[in-house]
């Protein structure tokens, strides 16, 4: 950042947002928090889940096994580690989840999804998946369904290459990268 010609406050080294890209920043906020109310709104009320559990759920219910390592688990889903360790244990109480070493090293204490857990998922993941159709896609035309989706790959390839947290362990970058 830099100081303002007359020692105001700082200016970002790249210069402030031009108006079409603080219009589409400020869209995106406004999708992402309203969004994001809603999903974990539906979820508690209809699933007594949070959203930050069906993303855990979620995420160990295509890793081989119903099994990953924490670590992994956080690069998965967007966490540091110590906010997963946290809420996996909160989980782990509901029997949604168990935690604990790995049996190949001791070091690496894993995350599996239990039986019951993954039958609270396939209860919740219906009603999970219609409001996501409903607030989401149905207000998208389909027209723009592929263009959000490259323009989403591409900022979260960039935000793995210039971001701090390490990529998903399986993430590869978006074709034509």
């Amino acid at each position: 950042m830099s100081r303002n010609a007359d020692g105001g406050a700082p200016t970002p080294e790249g210069g402030w947002l031009d108006g079409d890209q603080q219009r589409a920043w400020l869209a995106y906020i406004r999708v992402q928090l309203r969004l994001t109310y809603e999903m974990n709104r539906q979820l508690q009320s209809d699933s007594d889940l949070s959203l930050p559990d069906y993303d855990v759920l979620t995420a160990l219910s295509v890793a081989d096994g119903g099994l990953m390592p924490i670590t992994a688990l956080a690069a998965q889903i967007g966490w540091e580690r110590s906010r997963v360790s946290h809420h996996v244990r909160r989980m782990a109480a509901r029997d949604l989840v168990n935690c604990g070493p790995s049996a190949n090293d001791r070091r690496v204490t894993e995350v599996r999804l239990t039986p019951h857990g993954r039958k609270v998922l396939e209860a919740a993941a219906p009603g999970h998946v219609d409001l996501v159709r409903r607030l989401f896609f149905d207000g998208l035309p389909p027209e723009l369904v592929g263009p959000l989706s490259q323009a989403l790959e591409s900022v979260y390839a960039n935000m793995i290459a210039q971001g701090t947290l390490p990529p998903p362990v399986d993430w590869r970058p978006p074709r034509g990268e």
